[in-house]
């Protein structure tokens, strides 16, 4: 049986459509990235939280993007800046009377979006000293730079 012109083209069409699904998880796989580069995202965001544990807000921040640009949204408040994001940082756990406690990443998912970008999604959990525990999530772009390695262009993090 022959197809007229249009119906010949409409079934091509969802035949097309019907093989997408299929090329896009392919498409997915390859672009879920190597081990070697999903250890260095771990390295870095391990990294974070030892810097943290420590009081040292300045190490936490090296796996930031030092840039004006970096981006760092928290419930209803948005900022921009490396410099900024380490301000408010500061303020919130390092002011008077303040307590950074201790910060552990659980549940972490990675997912490659290509050779220099990746999408971070997990929760996080900060033990106060005076026993109080704050949690929340986060999604993390990450971008890759020559210089630098792995860096968190963007942070969205909501929580108590």
């Amino acid at each position: 049986m022959i197809l007229p012109g249009k119906a010949w083209l409409a079934v091509v069409i969802v035949l097309g459509f019907i093989g997408a699904p299929s090329a896009l998880a392919d498409t997915r796989e390859s672009a879920s990235g190597s081990g070697q580069e999903r250890t260095a995202i771990l390295k870095m965001l391990n990294a974070q939280v030892t810097a943290w544990n420590h009081g040292e807000l300045e190490g936490f921040m090296a796996g930031y993007w030092h840039s004006p640009e970096l981006t760092f949204f928290s419930n209803d408040n948005e900022t921009h800046g490396w410099q900024e994001t380490l301000e408010r940082y500061k303020k919130r756990y390092q002011g008077e009377g303040r307590a950074m406690g201790k910060l552990d990443f659980l549940d972490l998912r990675i997912e490659m979006l290509g050779a220099k970008a990746t999408f971070v999604r997990g929760k996080w959990h900060l033990k106060m000293p005076d026993g109080k525990d704050l949690q929340g999530m986060f999604t993390l772009v990450l971008r890759k730079f020559p210089q630098d390695g792995w860096k968190i262009v963007h942070d969205h993090s909501s929580g108590t």
